[in-house]
């Protein structure tokens, strides 16, 4: 973990080049509980948690210095405790979780046909949204790539999904590729590593 100058330093650079119109979710995934502590000194107010145990260990030492998200793979058992803590969930794709969070969500996307990918497929948004309480737009991970702007038709696609479906909200963008995903309408990107290693 670098120091908390330069994460802010980092932080902030990034803040600048997206604007104000994009939110920067820190991605803690690979951060350590006592590591939180540089992300709040370094001023970082969003993060975004991939497991729910480390989310429950996370809030319960910093609770109030960061808004806290959700974005990786929800099991609906699971559901209640990022109900109590989190204000977003980025990557809701199955039924049984749908009807157990009462918090906004995002639709997690699999545009990429993979199958190892979480994610509604495409067809079958207009049948899964209607069983999601508060959606407020759509998620997505492309294929993983050494070239960024290969990233490019998948956002795009998420974008025309959306607005389909007058969703205001684009998750979309990681540390490899969030200026892209901003150029095509990201309103939240997920960036980690870039951020603080």
């Amino acid at each position: 973990m670098l120091p908390p100058e330069v994460v802010r330093e980092r932080y902030l650079a990034v803040r600048e080049e997206l604007g104000p119109s994009v939110t920067v979710v820190a991605a803690t995934k690979y951060v350590d509980l006592e590591e939180m502590g540089v992300l709040a000194e370094a001023g970082i107010d969003v993060v975004g948690e991939n497991r729910a145990q480390d989310l429950a260990a996370k809030h319960a030492e910093y609770g109030e210095a960061f808004r806290w998200h959700f974005i990786g793979h929800l099991q609906s058992n699971k559901a209640g405790l990022v109900n109590g803590i989190c204000e977003l969930v980025h990557s809701l794709d199955s039924e049984s979780a749908a009807r157990r969070l009462t918090i906004p969500v995002l639709v997690e996307v699999n545009l990429s046909g993979e199958p190892t990918k979480a994610g509604v497929e495409p067809d079958e948004l207009d049948a899964f949204l209607p069983l999601a309480g508060d959606v407020r737009g759509l998620m997505t991970m492309p294929p993983e790539t050494g070239d960024p702007e290969s990233s490019r038709p998948y956002f795009r696609r998420l974008r025309e999904l959306a607005e389909l479906h007058g969703l205001a909200e684009l998750s979309m963008g990681t540390s490899q590729d969030y200026e892209i995903a901003a150029q095509e309408g990201a309103t939240l990107v997920r960036i980690g590593s870039s951020l603080f290693r």
